[in-house]
């Protein structure tokens, strides 16, 4: 079903990849908008 509501996409970079306490703290403040979903974290370990 089609969402009358626009998507925006954003894709923040924290050059924190190995500081999963940080990374888990900017993620659950995240989490606290309302409307808003997180839908991946990548911590970029592989890269």
């Amino acid at each position: 079903m089609p969402s009358s509501r626009p998507i925006i996409e954003c894709v923040p970079n924290f050059s924190e990849g190995r500081d999963m306490d940080l990374i888990r703290r900017i993620t659950d403040q995240v989490e606290t908008v309302d409307g808003a979903r997180l839908l991946d974290v990548d911590p970029g370990a592989a890269t």
